[in-house]
């Protein structure tokens, strides 16, 4: 098959899945809606490596795919059509692996759910969406899929919407995401007015040829990062990703791991030429990268949802991933996403297989004890863990360790401070496990009879990527241990913003690693002894002590003050807009109208009474008027 017909049957597949599954929900039985679901993103993924095979092994990787024309004036060309570059390619594989395992997950997470059939239906339009997003040519079918994964996140965190409260977090969801989808829009037109086009590779050409300004680059860039915002929750937009988990659990591993949190990495790694021209916009995403994981990341201390506590450890880590594009290291912050992925979503899948196991609970208080019960579900989370952690030689310790180190390059004070993130990282990470797998059971004899080790068909992803997890570091093997920084050289033809940290001495950089290294090890001996030694349990809600941990355990009332000075207002203003000026003047306007008109023709039927003298008597008085007219006029 050509480029062509692989680039397009990639996205079609899942799409052709959302249709069928879509009509046929209500008919089809839920094996063949599984195999259905399932099929299309494994196969999907199978042409995901067909093609990344076929490119590099042409060694002609960049091609542009044209479907066709989509917006044609006189001034404006606009083709629907893919971009497969270095780029796209990884995150076909990532996004059609990660999603292909949570599919197969997903056959026996919800094998019980009455609305089994409809769920693979929104999983596959969720995926399609994802790779429209990461495929398209130009901002204008990024867009396309951007909202695509925005409306499928609605539709599947408020999946079980019997529930008003779920209804309410994928609403929230919904708004917030629409909050920095305008500014992504913005952005949009701004490119469009400046450079007459929407295309990646006109719009780069003419920025580094020094067309734009300086402040139209910075603004452009900074309505391209407010979209990022919604999208990969950052301050002050993120509030929405916790509570998606309303959601069921394979939707959480689906949107925190390889999708849609990611999709504002793609983008500014996309544009990275014009966020290297725009300084200011760099330093802003560090800043705010950097505050948004610390402040997650101490938010996830005291949280005893298992869901949660990784939710607010998602935000965190797309926080670092954004403070290494705000120092330029683009690849670094891509090679973040892709460790990332494999070990969240292994912890949202391996936190499914305890909820499954445990009825329905998700309290890691009345958890406990459950690494004998559950021994795979045990090995795989702790070998995320240790990932996530960043302890050496798994994965997460690689990504990391280079995002610090570009940032140790560029500021000493954010490195210093990224390192207090990582020790709480580690910190809450090994609460978790601890809290949840070890010491004694703590739930009901109830929950204790039934536990037990979930389908191999939920375990099976697991295992996949427990290795994807523990040897994923090597893609970008550094230097220092005698690796060749694969991913780095690959990505090297799109990165062309690239503001590589200065090359640091070797002792330098063995100096950083054993610090961040020593502290999450440190972090992981505090929390052992907290919660195995001392056997430590956290209290009920009502018993956090010291105004600090409130504070931190309510997660600084943030929703609440948005709730204060953003909800009320708005739906007051609501109010008196729908109670007054709607009901007393545009209804008042309305029923004078009407009212008018009514007694108008009641006065003008009296005129059709049916009297022929009075008609005469009017014609009469006609003729009189004309000619009167007539002869002064």
């Amino acid at each position: 098959m050509s480029v062509k017909t692989i680039a397009t049957l990639i996205p079609l597949l899942p799409f052709l899945g959302f249709i069928i599954n879509g009509l046929g929900f209500r008919t089809i039985g839920k094996s063949l809606a599984a195999t259905i679901g399932v099929s299309a993103s494994v196969l999907s993924f199978g042409l995901s490596v067909w093609l990344f095979a076929a490119m590099t092994g042409s060694g002609v990787i960049t091609q542009e795919v044209h479907l066709f024309n989509w917006i044609s004036t006189e001034n404006t060309q606009i083709s629907f059509s893919f971009l497969i570059d270095h780029l796209t390619l990884l995150f076909l594989l990532v996004v059609t692996g990660i999603g292909s395992l949570i599919h197969l997950y997903s056959a026996g997470y919800m094998h019980d759910d009455e609305g089994f059939g409809k769920f693979f239906s929104f999983l596959n339009l969720f995926l399609a969406a994802m790779l429209l997003l990461v495929m398209g040519n130009n901002f204008l079918v990024m867009f396309i899929g951007w909202e695509g994964v925005g409306l499928c996140s609605y539709l599947l965190i408020g999946f079980w919407n019997k529930t008003t409260a779920y209804n309410n977090a994928a609403r929230k969801a919904f708004v917030m995401n629409r909050i920095g989808d305008l500014g992504f829009l913005l952005g949009i037109f701004l490119i469009y007015i400046t450079f007459h086009s929407l295309d990646y590779g006109t719009v780069i050409s003419q920025a580094l040829a020094g067309s734009p300004g300086q402040g139209v680059m910075v603004a452009i860039t900074l309505l391209l990062f407010v979209g990022a915002m919604g999208k990969s929750a950052q301050i002050p937009l993120y509030t929405w990703l916790p509570d998606a988990m309303a959601g069921p659990t394979p939707v959480s591993a689906l949107i925190h791991a390889a999708t849609m949190v990611t999709a504002g990495i793609y983008m500014v790694v996309r544009a990275n030429v014009l966020f290297s021209l725009a300084p200011f916009t760099l330093e802003f995403i560090g800043i705010v990268g950097l505050v948004t994981a610390l402040l997650a990341a101490s938010i996830g201390l005291l949280q005893n949802d298992i869901k949660k506590v990784l939710a607010y450890s998602t935000v965190s880590q797309l926080g670092y991933m954004f403070l290494a594009l705000g120092v330029g290291a683009f690849t670094s912050s891509y090679f973040h996403v892709m460790t990332h992925a494999f070990f969240k979503a292994l912890l949202f899948l391996g936190a499914g297989s305890v909820i499954h196991g445990m009825s329905g609970e998700q309290d890691i208080r009345s958890m406990g004890g459950l690494k004998g019960k559950m021994p795979i579900t045990f090995f795989t989370f702790l070998i995320a863990t240790i990932a996530i952690s960043g302890i050496p030689p798994f994965s997460g310790f690689f990504s990391k360790d280079e995002i610090l180190a570009q940032v140790f390059a560029h500021s000493p004070v954010m490195w210093g401070l990224a390192v207090v993130g990582s020790l709480m990282t580690s910190f809450y990470m090994f609460r978790l496990l601890f809290l949840t797998f070890f010491g004694t059971f703590r739930g009901t004899h109830e929950q204790e009879h039934h536990l037990h080790e979930s389908p191999l068909s939920m375990t099976l992803p697991l295992l996949v990527l427990a290795v994807l997890s523990a040897a994923g570091g090597l893609i970008n093997f550094p230097e220092i241990f005698g690796g060749g920084q694969w991913l780095a050289h690959f990505l090297a033809p799109v990165i062309g913003g690239e503001t590589h940290a200065a090359h640091l001495e070797h002792s330098t950089e063995w100096m950083l690693m054993g610090i961040s290294t020593v502290g999450a090890l440190v972090s992981m001996g505090v929390a052992y002894s907290m919660y195995i030694g001392k056997k430590q349990v956290p209290e009920s809600d009502a018993v956090e002590k010291g105004v600090l941990s409130r504070l931190v355990y309510n997660k600084y009332y943030v929703d609440e003050i948005y709730d204060t000075i953003i909800v009320r207002p708005i739906s007051a203003l609501g109010s008196l807009i729908g109670d007054f000026i709607d009901t007393y003047l545009v209804d008042g306007i309305v029923q004078v109208a009407g009212g008018l008109t009514i007694w108008v023709g009641r006065q003008m039927r009296y005129l059709q009474a049916g009297t022929t003298g009075f008609y005469v008597f009017s014609m009469v008085i006609g003729i009189l008027i004309i000619l009167t007219f007539n002869l002064l006029f």
